[in-house]
């Protein structure tokens, strides 16, 4: 259950944990152990060495899909937040994936030998997607971003490309769960449905990594960006300004969805995507285009030929006070 309650630095972490046991594994990404007792959010980051406004940032965005960053809750670390992805990168790679894999092959181990066979060469492809895609943040994006911590920059790259080709490496996992519950023949369900509990929930996790990359820290190295870039300017010249993102063909469906009066739910159903999908997609919307209400988006949409006027006439009148 989404939990959309702001905790504060001064709340205890045990209650935190309590109404949230998912901050569990954004407590070990920081390297915060147990044994905390009574003591308050900022207390037990800072006797581990944590950025108190980061942690509680990713804590947010990890229980609540519709968080929005606030300048009263303070600003993010990005050297934090890079320490903070470099340990999930560990997790996923070192621990989590492993273990599934071996629980997937206690699961299949002598039964359907050519089917076993395939499910765990698909398996291992997926988790060499998933090595390529954190190798390349590793070896590109965090050396990048920690030049422009230094105040370098490297002219022919910006986190834009990174954002434009952010593979969704859940994707492959999600195929592997629906090819077991449809396809795979078990006699025992026991195992079997162990591993798919499994699956689903790391599935649940590297959406929730990908959503947490994509929302913030992407964001914050944007601003990294514009601060060099108005730093490099001469003659105390404005920097121009950046241009127009151009959105993505399933984007101007969403906005059609929107500007018709359909809910996340709804659309996710006519598009065949996840509610957390299209949040996702008009997140992107709002931070491309700089538009937050649906009367905004209905107006962009008819300027752009998205949708006709009398194809949304219902809704705008609908909407008048």
């Amino acid at each position: 259950m989404e939990n959309s309650k702001r905790y504060k630095a001064a709340d205890r972490m045990s209650e935190l944990v309590g109404d949230n046991y998912n901050t569990l594994l954004v407590m070990s990404r920081f390297g915060i152990s147990l044994g905390f007792g009574d003591q308050t959010i900022e207390e037990v980051c800072r006797r581990n060495g944590v950025d108190v406004p980061t942690f509680l940032a990713i804590v947010h965005a990890t229980i609540d899909p519709a968080y929005e960053p606030s300048p009263e809750e303070g600003a993010i670390s990005v050297e934090s937040f890079l320490r903070y992805l470099h340990n999930s990168h560990n997790y996923y790679l070192d621990y989590r994936l492993p273990e599934l894999r071996r629980k997937l092959i206690e699961a299949i181990d002598g039964r359907h030998g050519d089917i076993a066979f395939a499910v765990l060469r698909f398996f291992d492809e997926y988790v060499n997607e998933v090595r390529k895609h954190l190798h390349y943040e590793e070896s590109k994006v965090f050396p990048y971003v920690r030049q422009l911590l230094g105040g370098i920059s490297n002219g022919d790259y910006s986190i834009d490309t990174f954002f434009s080709q952010h593979d969704q490496i859940a994707d492959k996992l999600t195929e592997l769960k629906n090819i077991l519950v449809q396809y795979y023949p078990s006699e025992d369900s026991f195992e079997l449905n162990g591993v798919l509990f499994d699956i689903f929930s790391c599935e649940e996790d590297l959406a929730t990594h990908n959503y947490i990359e994509d929302h913030l820290f992407v964001p914050l190295v944007r601003e990294l960006e514009r601060e060099h870039a108005e730093r490099k300017s001469s003659g105390g010249a404005s920097t121009p300004e950046p241009m127009r993102e151009v959105l993505s063909q399933r984007e101007k469906e969403i906005i059609v969805c929107v500007v018709k009066g359909m809910t996340n739910k709804q659309i996710a159903e006519q598009l065949f995507i996840s509610t957390h999908t299209v949040i996702t997609h008009r997140r992107n919307i709002a931070s491309k285009l700089q538009i937050h209400s649906p009367a905004g988006l209905t107006i962009y949409a008819i300027v752009h030929k998205l949708v006709e006027l009398n194809e949304v006439k219902d809704t705008i009148y609908a909407n008048e006070p």
